[in-house]
């Protein structure tokens, strides 16, 4: 039972220390850090399987599964979020069309 409690204390500290990091970035940052900040979320995944893999529980596996889906949509997100801005900077060839 210990362990599930510091899992959701951890979880809870995540989203607490998230939404301070990210309401303090201006958001002409906020794009480019995302690319350098993919490589963190990764480290997040790899956090997130060893919460799910622990002995801890139906409620501790539920809730590193939760962990490793929303880590993996971060990471997803974010390549996504950094290869749309960076094709807003690729030339354009004649005629309008890229």
């Amino acid at each position: 039972m210990e362990d599930i409690g510091l899992l959701l204390f951890i979880f809870v500290l995540a989203i607490f220390l998230g939404f301070e990091l990210i309401s303090k970035v201006p958001s002409q940052l906020h794009t480019p850090l995302m690319s350098g900040a993919n490589a963190i979320s990764g480290i997040t995944i790899v956090g997130a399987i060893f919460a799910a893999g622990m002995d801890s529980g139906a409620a501790g596996m539920i809730l590193g599964f939760l962990a490793v889906t929303f880590a993996s949509i971060n990471v997803v997100g974010g390549y996504l979020v950094t290869d749309r801005m960076l094709g807003m900077f690729k030339q354009r060839k004649e005629g309008g069309r890229k």
